[in-house]
């Protein structure tokens, strides 16, 4: 298969779109740690604590995946440049790379996904016993 620019190129929607939607992801949760962060600081509650702890990893693997997403995405323009002074062997090893990357950040989003639906049905069995 030989690799043309319009190949690389197809990768830029789909990483602005990840990107995008990890932003959101990042948003939401610096949110939810300032919130949690003044419920501690006017009773020091210990769940708040523990829950700020856990959003901390959260986030950890948010900025993670925001930075292998954007070597995936710099590792495609670097791929069209490659192909553009036809260096075809190196675009193929690049383009190669660009994608592991775009697979790290995605396992890194489920990891992420799978973390934050353990929090929620944590919290969904405590809300569970005081009724």
């Amino acid at each position: 298969m030989e690799l043309t620019l319009s190949i690389p190129a197809l990768l830029f929607p789909a990483i602005s779109l990840t990107m995008l939607a990890y932003n959101a992801r990042y948003l939401a949760i610096a949110a939810l740690i300032r919130s949690l962060h003044t419920k501690y600081e006017e009773n020091a509650s210990e769940t708040a604590r523990l829950q700020v702890q856990k959003l901390r990893k959260r986030l950890t693997i948010i900025k993670n995946m925001q930075a292998v997403a954007i070597v995936s995405f710099l590792l495609a323009v670097i791929t069209m440049f490659l192909i553009y002074i036809e260096l075809s062997f190196w675009a193929n090893i690049v383009f190669g790379t660009s994608l592991v990357a775009l697979m790290m950040s995605l396992i890194l989003s489920l990891i992420e996904v799978q973390l934050s639906t353990k929090a929620l049905s944590i919290q969904l069995k405590s809300i569970g016993k005081n009724n």
